[in-house]
């Protein structure tokens, strides 16, 4: 049986392993040294292509979903609590922003946020996709859309998280929005300066709207 704290090392282990580094490596690029300098999906995707950067967030939603797993259920069997579970999806997320095998330079986390729910909670990812896709298709904004969902994953918590454990995962979900928080400081920044990037091809709601 491997000791709970080790499973949530493990899941920063995992967490550490940079899928856009990893395939940017396969392709002899850094992406960091590209666009935005972020290590994430989107700056894959920006830079090197939609296939490329589906092939980052299959990586990188895999990885934290892996390290869930274990965390909760994998090896030893499901009599792990979900905190464990919680702490290892974490632990993951960590490691995504702040990778020990690349110098700590990661990406933003949100598809490492992804990995966590779509194992432990997949209502919970619908809600927050839902959110996202609003919120990137009315304004065009990546990391808007990804603040918007981090923050209503806490109503969503509070409000539909599965009995008994709800105020586990509302205690999860105030943690992980301010991580995201944290993590798109940069956007706030931008946002506010009215300098962030705009994906246009993405506003078709907001096209929708404009065209009636």
């Amino acid at each position: 049986m491997i000791p709970d704290i080790a499973r949530i090392a493990l899941g920063y282990l995992l967490g550490s392993v940079s899928g856009s580094l990893l395939l940017g490596r396969l392709r002899g690029v850094d992406i960091r040294s590209q666009g935005s300098g972020n290590a994430g999906g989107t700056n894959a995707f920006r830079t090197q292509g939609p296939w490329f950067a589906l092939g980052v967030a299959g990586i990188d939603v895999g990885k934290s979903a892996l390290a869930s797993w274990i965390g909760g259920y994998g090896i030893a069997g499901s009599g792990h609590p979900l905190a464990v579970a919680l702490l290892a999806g974490g632990a993951a997320m960590a490691g995504h922003v702040w990778p020990l095998y690349y110098g700590f330079r990661g990406g933003k986390g949100v598809a490492a946020v992804f990995g966590v729910l779509l194992v432990l909670w997949p209502a919970g990812l619908a809600a927050m996709l839902g959110v996202m896709l609003l919120v990137l298709t009315t304004t065009g904004y990546v990391g808007l859309g990804s603040m918007a969902a981090g923050v209503a994953l806490i109503p969503t918590a509070a409000l539909f998280a599965p009995e008994p454990h709800r105020q586990v995962w509302t205690a999860a979900a105030v943690a992980e929005a301010a991580f995201i928080l944290f993590t798109h400081r940069g956007n706030i920044q931008r946002l506010l300066a009215g300098t962030e990037h705009r994906f246009e091809r993405a506003q078709v709601l907001s096209r929708l709207f404009h065209s009636k």
